[in-house]
């Protein structure tokens, strides 16, 4: 090669690398979008996952339900309750009253100091709920990563916790202690479901028309939404995931039910 065409020659620069997607909202920007347009949302909690501000606004709501109930019915009226459910518990005949009143002070002392732990109980779940997310988009051919799923499972809960907790601390301001049942509470006092006309009489019925409840309706959709956009899967898989989970958890609350005797 001559010295006149090797200088003519240049080699080929490289190409310039993809750039990186970027997000388009600001973290405080999704707490509102995410009610309006959770598609979008969805999609820019795609390029850059974050959920701790509402997490921690979803742990915060949920801690002062815990403590609000315990105010209503104070002291007397939780003991009251624990007292009447160990009582009607077959498990506990064989029990002396010494040995019924030391149970109610450790579940009293227990149900204290369990409320400061809500927070980290919250997130303990967060972290659950985008664990089995993360697996089952894997097992669907999902492109997420953990923590993209750990985004999709607090911000489709985010909007309808949010709606439920103001309905149900408005609730909780209105009514008398003595038109709460406080077994049904601990999941709301509010009850847009069918099990709210079931009763305790059939508890694990009341359990799975409870879980077709309203709020839990509208937070299947956005998790749907939420799966597809994050995991870049059609909207079947993602629908098929979500009823899955949905299975997983009535299981257990059903579970719960037949051991307490209480709808879960």
């Amino acid at each position: 090669m001559t010295e006149e065409n090797s200088s003519e020659w240049q080699a080929q620069p490289p190409p310039e690398p993809a750039a990186a997607e970027q997000p388009e909202m600001s973290e405080m920007a999704t707490l509102g979008n995410i009610f309006i347009e959770p598609e979008a949302t969805f999609k820019d909690l795609r390029k850059k996952p974050r959920f701790i501000i509402a997490g921690l606004i979803i742990a915060l709501l949920v801690t002062a339900y815990s403590f609000g109930i315990a105010s209503k019915f104070g002291e007397a009226g939780i003991r009251s309750f624990i007292t009447e459910q160990i009582n009607k518990s077959p498990r506990t005949d064989s029990m002396t009253k010494d040995q019924k009143e030391n149970a109610v002070d450790l579940q009293m002392t227990i149900g204290k100091y369990s409320r400061y732990a809500i927070p980290v109980i919250v997130f303990i779940a967060f972290a659950i709920g985008g664990l089995l997310y993360w697996l089952g988009a894997k097992a669907f051919g999902g492109t997420g990563t953990f923590v993209q799923n750990m985004a999709v499972w607090v911000y489709s809960g985010f909007p309808p916790t949010v709606v439920a907790m103001i309905a149900n601390y408005i609730v909780l301001l209105l009514k008398s202690a003595d038109d709460i049942d406080l077994a049904t509470s601990q999941s709301g006092v509010v009850h847009a479901n069918l099990g709210f006309f079931v009763g305790k009489e059939m508890p694990v019925v009341s359990t799975l028309l409870a879980t077709f409840d309203v709020f839990a309706i509208w937070g299947w959709i956005l998790a749907a939404i939420g799966l597809a956009a994050v995991n870049r899967m059609s909207k079947g898989a993602a629908w098929t995931l979500v009823i899955l989970t949905v299975l997983i958890g009535a299981g257990f609350r059903v579970i719960g039910a037949v051991f307490s005797g209480n709808p879960s």
